[in-house]
């Protein structure tokens, strides 16, 4: 599947200043944007600002907002965003509290071009270019990855992605992977899994593999301890679950990081990576907790595949404006093209 774009094809217009943002179902980051001077590989961010989406009405409110604080003209704008774009422009999309409607968008902020990138696309298209300092390793050799690369994130879905590098420049595949059918390899994974089927029918991957996914694991934990459950919120969860006060929020952090290695193998072999990179909000928060897991045995457990996996390497990502630099590294490969 190609990277979900949606808007004409872009021209160079000199180094203006552009609007880069990354729309979640939670937050929704916002930039200038524009090439370093000098450095037509780097990018700035300029006037970086992060809005709650619920305290909003509509993007719109956000982008007006954020172009009346920017101090410039701008007349281009990139978004990245979990969806659908339909050919009306609208953009169909489970995680987030509104909808985006890019013509009218476009009209009401004067912008000359607006387009549109899958979240998960930018995110891929950033985080080849993360230096080795700026992330961790959770398996495999200790080195940047070389070939295909998949881009695995956790935060309100479950986002991939499959960068493939080509003259110099990555070609970006995105997926519905997050779609994907959830597995279960232990008794105890069988038994969430059936409490999962009895609510949800089609139980996917992102079922326990984000935010809401972690307070599903929670809760059908719960369920099968015949508890009741005592948090709510994920962030709750992954609190009370780092700090060990409530042993099932633990129990429910310790599946959390199993399943995701497995499904990270799982991914990885289905595409043919040669490297694997997690991002998402929630990983970075719980790094300690991951890195001492069994992600890395989980991710290992394949059988005969395993002498293959052990050559991948498996990094974690914990730069926080992954998506908005991926926006604008992708709008500004495009003028480029």
């Amino acid at each position: 599947m190609q990277p979900m774009v949606q808007g004409t094809r872009l021209k160079p217009q000199g180094e203006a200043p552009f609007m880069a943002a990354d729309v979640g179902g939670t937050h929704a980051r916002l930039a200038l944007a524009g090439r370093r001077p000098g450095d037509p590989d780097h990018v700035d961010l300029l006037q970086y600002r992060t809005y709650r989406c619920a305290e909003h009405r509509g993007l719109d409110e956000i982008l007006a907002d954020f172009l009346r604080c920017a101090g410039a003209p701008v007349r281009r704008a990139v978004i990245a965003s979990a969806g659908h774009a339909l050919p009306n422009g609208e953009v169909v999309s489970r995680n987030l509290p509104w909808p985006l409607p890019l013509p009218r968008l476009r009209a009401e902020l004067g912008l000359q071009d607006l387009h549109l990138i899958n979240d998960f696309a930018a995110v891929a298209h950033a985080a080849p270019r993360i230096a080795l300092e700026q992330s961790r390793r959770l398996a495999g050799p200790d080195r940047l990855p070389h070939g295909p690369i998949l881009v695995l994130g956790p935060g309100t879905g479950l986002g991939a992605a499959l960068v493939l590098p080509q003259d110099g420049r990555p070609r970006v595949l995105s997926s519905e992977a997050g779609q994907s059918a959830l597995t279960a390899s232990t008794p105890l994974e069988l038994a969430v899994l059936g409490h999962l089927l009895r609510e949800h029918g089609h139980v996917s991957r992102e079922h326990a593999l984000s935010g809401p996914g972690l307070r599903n694991l929670y809760r059908a934990l719960c369920a099968v301890d015949d508890r009741v459950p005592g948090l709510d919120q994920p962030q709750q969860i992954s609190s009370a679950g780092l700090d060990g006060r409530d042993p099932l929020a633990v129990r429910a952090l310790e599946l959390f990081c199993s399943l995701l290695g497995s499904t990270a193998a799982d991914l990885a072999l289905a595409f043919g990576a040669q490297g694997v990179y997690l991002a998402g909000g929630i990983l970075p928060r719980i790094h300690p907790f991951l890195a001492s897991s069994r992600f890395a045995d989980r991710f290992l457990d394949k059988g005969s595949m395993a002498a293959v996996l052990r050559d991948i390497p498996v990094r974690l990502v914990e730069h926080g404006q992954l998506g908005v630099l991926g926006a604008a590294r992708w709008l500004l490969d495009q003028a480029d093209a």
